[in-house]
């Protein structure tokens, strides 16, 4: 379920042109206020990961008439026109206003071994809720058990929902709600989306992904988790 995100007071170092859900949900990235203006878009205060001082969230619900608007290539369920929108070459005018979201083939599960089987069933769980949403899965990493991931003890999955690794998606955030909303159903850990974590342990209550706790900038679209949902289990 998709909550109405709410505005939170975050410190600074923004999250450059990463995306961000302005108001209602409509697609956003984060972007200098002069930018946004020079781009013909507006800025919404504090929706943006990390904000700083003047990186804003920017939004363009309307960039070829009123059944356009400014959003992720991934997401576009029409035509992606460049040049006409705030941001990054991946954030286009796209001819329809409607959710492009997934469309994929079932993806191919991992086989239990390496990596565990409270993994691979939690992946074929998620997938069976949400087909057509998950282009990849992920579970081993090559690296040392325990190591610095869960994906080195294959114990967890990165669900790739964006039309490739390193493209922007703002579909993520239904999955990553309904996954938490699984909790000990399910084995979660915790669960990574958008630059925000939700740990069963320490954050124990559900609540909507936009109170989740903020994780620094890691640089870019992957490491930030706006490609892919991350689901550690136990």
């Amino acid at each position: 379920m998709l909550f109405k995100l709410a505005l939170l007071a975050l410190p600074a170092l923004a999250a450059v042109n990463g995306p961000c859900y302005g108001p209602n949900n409509l697609a956003g990235v984060c972007v200098s206020t002069s930018a946004c203006s020079s781009a013909g878009g507006t800025s919404h205060n504090n929706l943006c990961p990390w904000d700083g001082a003047d990186i804003k969230c920017c939004t363009k619900p309307s960039c070829q008439g009123s059944s356009s608007a400014c959003g992720w290539t991934s997401d576009c369920a029409g035509t992606s026109t460049p040049g006409l929108c705030p941001g990054p070459s991946q954030s286009q005018c796209c001819s329809s206003t409607a959710n492009g979201w997934g469309g994929y083939p079932a993806p191919s599960f991992p086989a239990v071994g390496s990596c565990k089987a409270v993994a691979v069933d939690g992946a074929r769980t998620v997938v069976a809720q949400f087909p057509g949403r998950v282009r990849e899965i992920f579970c081993i990493r090559d690296c040392a058990c325990p190591g610095t991931s869960d994906h080195c003890c294959g114990m967890a999955i990165d669900f790739m929902i964006a039309d490739g690794g390193g493209q922007a998606t703002l579909s993520g955030i239904d999955i990553a709600e309904w996954v938490m909303d699984q909790g000990s159903a399910i084995n979660l850990k915790y669960v990574i989306w958008g630059q925000k974590i939700w740990h069963i342990s320490t954050d124990g209550t559900p609540k909507p992904w936009s109170q989740w706790r903020t994780m620094e900038d890691r640089g870019d679209i992957t490491q930030n988790h706006w490609d892919h949902v991350h689901v550690s289990f136990q």
